[in-house]
């Protein structure tokens, strides 16, 4: 799979906005969204915010966490750690004109809470280390439970909330009952004060998150993070975040051949306007202008 290019889009709130969503089931943070659409392999990337599970109906989804890929076929579902970036691939089947269709449910801490509570799960095992990305096995039970959710998605509007959260308790259970171990690994509190500081910043240096995010990501409250923080590394948070970005952004225009607007995206940066205001208030030079430095130099050296 090849680098990035694009906006990273965050989810699941702008994965709402997207063309070819079918429709969703939302109730107090929670969501299921269904797309369908008809492609050879559209790329992209997105940053999530919560835990999310994949179910392809048909097609291939193919995921990428940092140098592994894990690949989704139908009636195959994989689950994806929240806080974590992916790049993906999306491909339909030659015999149905390319169509891939797949549902994707996002999962939050306060429906997880809730289940344990309601479900009676003890939580016995002590997982060593989470695991970001995970293909989950798929029974009969399950895929009658994904069949089973196809028409409300026809009439969204009429769904009760009290419905959608329930279908969420039995999607739970199904897996639970397929995978006890993974149940384990997603109940599992992922942070902790003892968690890496300077692996958390360096791993979403180029991620859409939040200083709020990475607090937590660290364990930490929001004002204790960021006293850590400027005592670590003599700056904000925010500052540091932002020099990251345009070194990186810096080497990347120096190097290799991405449009300014990739390398800005690639980066971490929201805006093309706003990175060349701030690349050329660091370097002296708009990005365009700056590679084409780079470029005389080299054929100056040659």
């Amino acid at each position: 799979m090849s680098m990035r290019n694009g906006k990273i889009i965050k989810a699941p709130q702008e994965m709402e906005r997207a063309p070819d969503k079918q429709g969703s089931l939302k109730q107090n943070g929670l969501s299921v969204i269904q797309f369908c659409l008809h492609t050879q392999g559209t790329t992209g990337s997105f940053f999530l915010k919560d835990h999310m599970l994949l179910f392809v109906i048909s097609g291939v989804y193919t995921v990428r966490f940092k140098d592994q890929e894990y690949t989704v076929r139908s009636d195959e579902m994989v689950f994806l750690h929240k806080s974590i970036r992916i790049d993906y691939i999306k491909s339909g089947e030659p015999g149905s004109e390319f169509m891939l269709d797949y549902m994707m449910f996002f999962l939050n801490e306060s429906m997880l809470e809730e289940f344990v509570q309601f479900s009676g799960f003890k939580q016995t095992n002590s997982v060593n280390e989470i695991t970001p990305v995970s293909i989950i096995p798929v029974n009969e039970l399950t895929s009658s439970f994904i069949a089973s959710l196809k028409p409300y998605f026809e009439h969204p509007d009429k769904v009760q909330d009290g419905l959608v959260r329930l279908k969420f308790m039995e999607l739970l259970f199904h897996l639970a009952q397929a995978n006890e171990q993974f149940l384990h690994q997603l109940l599992q509190p992922n942070h902790n004060q003892n968690s890496n500081f300077g692996k958390i910043m360096e791993e979403n240096i180029t991620n859409p998150i939040s200083i709020s995010d990475l607090a937590y990501l660290s364990g930490r409250s929001l004002s204790t993070f960021k006293r850590d923080f400027q005592t670590l590394y003599h700056t904000s948070p925010l500052k540091w975040i932002r020099n990251q970005r345009l070194d990186k952004a810096k080497k990347l225009l120096a190097e290799t051949s991405l449009s300014v607007t990739d390398v800005c995206f690639s980066t971490g940066f929201e805006n093309v306007a706003h990175f060349s205001k701030v690349f050329k208030l660091q370097f002296g030079l708009p990005p365009s202008e700056f590679r084409q430095q780079c470029k005389r130099s080299e054929e100056k050296i040659k």
